[in-house]
């Protein structure tokens, strides 16, 4: 059996210090990664509003500043302490006491059925081994009719390769950071297989592709998800 090794550790502990400066640090890498959650949040606007709105992985607090609509409270969660203190830390003067930051594990959430109205994932599902429970989790938490968001990277598509060697790579083995293998490890599902199981289990769906408006895995980096939860039709 292989032993958990140095550079995944180091990588781990070391993650809510580099995700900003490994994602956001060049110009046109912070312009894709900012890209990917204006698409997310494309179809909403200021006449929107959700009582109750949860963020599955919200790192470092990334995505918030891309919501437009209302809300009377939005729940950051992730199971990473760290990257919700700093997240706190950006975020946590905004929008005037409706910011909770939760440690909380994607898989299992410690919430009532029935607790939200919008649920969001930004490049989380990617991460996850298996995506059919955790999406059945997410399902449990939403009110019938609640949206569920969800962004994920079109890897192993030929244009995220292509963008993957031009912007991340590089910064991230300027740190240290066995960047090949991370991925590697981060990575565990790929982009098509994860459009399959999410078209199988939620209908009617609206999706969405940065930068070109062509439903393709190679031409694209980004892809984005939303529908409206039917409790009868939910994973299994």
């Amino acid at each position: 059996m292989v032993n958990e090794d140095k550079a995944w550790i180091e990588y781990r502990e070391r993650f809510a210090q580099v995700y900003d400066e490994s994602n956001y640090a060049s110009p046109l890498q912070s312009f894709v990664m900012r890209a990917s959650h204006k698409l997310t949040e494309k179809p909403f606007g200021p006449r929107d509003h959700f009582q109750r709105v949860i963020e599955i992985g919200a790192g470092t607090g990334e995505h918030l500043p891309f919501v437009r609509h209302g809300f009377d409270e939005y729940v950051l969660t992730d199971l990473d302490a760290k990257t919700l203190e700093v997240a706190e830390r950006k975020l946590g003067g905004l929008h005037m006491g409706k910011l909770r930051f939760e440690t909380q594990a994607a898989g299992g959430l410690g919430y009532p059925d029935n607790s939200f109205d919008r649920l969001v994932a930004t490049h989380v599902l990617e991460h996850i081994y298996q995506p059919h429970l955790v999406l059945k989790e997410w399902t449990r938490v939403l009110k019938p009719g609640g949206v569920l968001s969800i962004l994920i990277p079109t890897d192993p598509g030929m244009a995220w390769r292509l963008g993957r060697h031009v912007g991340p790579r590089k910064n991230a083995l300027a740190q240290g950071i066995a960047y090949d293998y991370v991925m590697a490890r981060e990575h565990v599902n790929s982009c098509n297989n994860l459009i399959a199981i999410l078209r199988h289990y939620f209908q009617p769906l609206k999706e969405a592709w940065w930068p070109f408006p062509l439903a393709s895995i190679d031409l694209n980096l980004f892809f984005a998800f939303h529908a409206k939860v039917a409790k009868q039709d939910s994973a299994e």
